[in-house]
């Protein structure tokens, strides 16, 4: 079997802004989407990581750029066509956020393919079910929940008390939001600091609205507390002790993954386990985090960190460490396809995470299949070949595609 053809596509969004990128700045939503055409008329799909923030446009170019290095290439030898890459591109092995995302994507199709090709899920191919009923959490509730993405953002302790018990409604008995993202006032017209000398305001705010949730979700609710790297070590210390005592199940990227001695000297300051991993590629980017202890849970985004090859290996690097894990999700319906498939096969798996734009009709309508929605928060993973998820015809007639031949 050869790699015949490629079409890189930008999905079309029915919500051309989105403020998801960490900063609650307004961003084009574009999830990028590879389709690898073979000779025997199997196609696979993948995803590269950059739908949200500043970054799309260098991955559709990147996408481009590698999918020409594989043309001809057999798509089963995955192992083979992740390391030719990694090393023979000149800038995989330099890593960095755009090469990876298109490294992901690539590999991402070639197991979808893969699994059609034995007429089998990916999880299977991976070792098979470890999971058969994934947990899940309702994600960035900062943003509210529902399949209205432009529902108000919240602000006050009493919203964020009322879509907790909304989301516990639907039988979900963990979530996650950042205190900090939106100041007080919904125009932004209020001085809100969140690094440095933080003041002992911004650590009331974040405070009350945690301690809300916690009231409104009882003991038995699991409490996630995600900062998007918008605080600096000495606020996400601060902010870290004053939340102690709220009972949060873990404290996800309280500082930028940049510098790993920041995340280790937050997690030696609060009693809160650290989570990280969406801002970081590839076994060799995770290594020092396993090592110096700094997480307790490790966030690969498959669609980043080096697609299903590498976070499988993430994922079991960060076993040997008694570290759990989950695959980081903010992406199109594809993007939740794939990473099921190794929440799945893990044992060390936490928790899935549902984020907020996942449940808006419009995304969900841009592929196939809508059975990678949690019911009573927990998602059953389907049996289709491959990720068992594809974009829809009407979809791919939408989208700006190049195709490499």
């Amino acid at each position: 079997m050869q790699i015949t053809s490629i079409d890189v596509m930008q999905v079309p969004s029915e919500d051309p802004s989105f403020s998801g990128n960490g900063s609650g700045s307004q961003e084009t939503w574009s999830p990028l989407v590879i389709r690898i055409n073979t000779d025997e008329g199997i196609s696979g799909f993948g995803e590269a990581g950059l739908a949200y923030g500043k970054g799309w446009r260098g991955g559709y170019g990147m996408l481009q750029d590698f999918g020409r290095v594989i043309i001809g290439e057999d798509p089963l030898n995955t192992e083979k066509i992740w390391n030719q890459l990694l090393t023979t591109t000149y800038w995989g092995i330099a890593g960095g956020v755009v090469v990876n995302a298109a490294i992901s994507a690539i590999d991402i199709a070639l197991w979808d393919i893969k699994g059609k090709y034995y007429k089998t899920p990916v999880y299977q191919l991976l070792g098979g079910k470890t999971n058969d009923h994934l947990r899940s959490y309702a994600s960035q509730l900062q943003y509210n929940w529902g399949e209205d993405i432009k529902k108000l953002k919240l602000y006050t302790p009493s919203e964020y008390a009322e879509v907790t018990k909304r989301i516990m409604a639907e039988g979900y008995d963990a979530m996650k939001f950042d205190p900090i993202l939106l100041s007080e006032k919904p125009d932004g017209s209020d001085e809100w600091h969140t690094r440095g000398t933080i003041s002992k305001h911004v650590i009331d705010v974040a405070y009350n609205r945690v301690k809300a949730v916690r009231e409104a979700g009882g003991d038995d609710l699991d409490i996630i507390i995600d900062m998007h790297a918008n605080s600096d070590t000495t606020s996400a210390i601060k902010i870290g002790q004053a939340l102690e005592d709220l009972n949060i199940l873990y404290y996800e990227e309280p500082v930028n993954t940049l510098n790993s001695d920041n995340t280790k000297e937050v997690a030696e300051k609060v009693n809160i386990p650290i989570a990280a991993g969406e801002r970081v590629f590839t076994r060799f980017g995770f290594r020092k985090f396993f090592e110096d202890r700094s997480i307790k849970v490790a966030q690969p985004d498959l669609c980043l960190c080096g697609g299903i090859t590498e976070a499988k290996k993430i994922c079991d690097m960060a076993y040997t460490y008694d570290i759990n894990a989950q695959v980081h999700v903010c992406g199109s319906p594809i993007a939740v396809a794939a990473a099921v498939q190794v929440e799945a096969v893990i044992p060390n798996f936490l928790i899935h995470e549902v984020y907020q734009r996942a449940r808006n009709a419009k995304d969900r309508a841009t592929c196939k299949y809508d059975d990678f929605q949690a019911v009573n928060g927990h998602i059953d993973i389907p049996d289709r070949p491959g990720i068992g998820q594809e974009l829809t015809e009407q979809t791919i007639a939408n989208s700006k595609i190049v195709t490499l031949d």
